[in-house]
């Protein structure tokens, strides 16, 4: 199925090298490109684009009040941050607004391809450097005096012990959070599980039902409060 882009960002030379870049990709058509928030609202209700490309710091209306727009009048565009910041403040308004990809303008084609095709399937894509911050964010304080032992119920890394999964998660669903937390895609989790693709999105659905996820972004936060793995 081909995905229709809509690419926001206020410098002309970027905004022009996406839109050709993206031209360029299969399954891809732009249907636009926007310099400002205001200007991708009003693109948004005349293209009716899958997913738009949006830059975070534009005059007018930045990107996350655009994304929030965007996200609250029409739930099925998926919105795609591409933008040259990746600090703690960015990442967590930008996925608070219900961006469901966030990548730096460091990203090749692929990269940029991949999340297109992710956000696509409902999934989240989130750059490695991203998702690090993330978790970092949720990391306790280091102690600079001797580690407490670990909390009743859990191993001896601090991850939970399998004999006591929250919201009824099984040890096999427990497994497969635990690579999503580290990265892996669906198919990497089956061929490391052992299991078929399929079975890796029953075991995600399953999950996400369980601990409320909407996606995998809220998936890893879950995790790594819940002590399910260590940062």
């Amino acid at each position: 199925m081909t995905a229709r882009v809509l690419v926001v960002d206020d410098q002309t030379v970027v905004r022009e090298g996406l839109t050709l870049l993206l031209g360029l990709l299969p399954d891809i058509e732009v249907v636009g490109s926007a310099g400002d928030g205001e200007a991708a609202l009003r693109l948004v209700e005349a293209e009716r684009p899958d997913v738009v490309l949006m830059d975070l710091r534009m005059p007018r209306m930045d990107g996350v009040e655009a994304t929030r727009r965007i996200r609250a009048a029409h739930p099925g565009i998926q919105v795609v941050v591409l933008t040259t910041y990746s600090d703690d403040d960015s990442v967590f308004t930008a996925l608070q607004a219900g961006a469901r990809g966030f990548l730096t303008k460091s990203a090749d084609a692929a990269e940029i391809s991949r999340a297109i095709a992710t956000v696509m399937r409902g999934d989240a894509q989130l750059d490695p450097t991203v998702q690090r911050r993330l978790l970092e964010s949720m990391a306790p304080p280091v102690s600079t005096g001797v580690a407490p032992p670990a909390p009743p119920g859990h191993g001896k890394n601090g991850s939970r012990a399998e004999g006591d999964l929250p919201d009824g998660l099984t040890r096999r669903e427990t497994e497969v959070l635990r690579l999503i937390a580290q990265g892996r895609s669906n198919a990497e989790i089956s061929a490391g599980l052992f299991i078929s693709e399929a079975t890796v999105k029953t075991h995600i659905n399953n999950l996400f039902a369980k601990i409320g996820a909407r996606d995998r972004a809220q998936a890893v936060t879950y995790a790594y409060r819940r002590g399910i793995v260590d940062v």
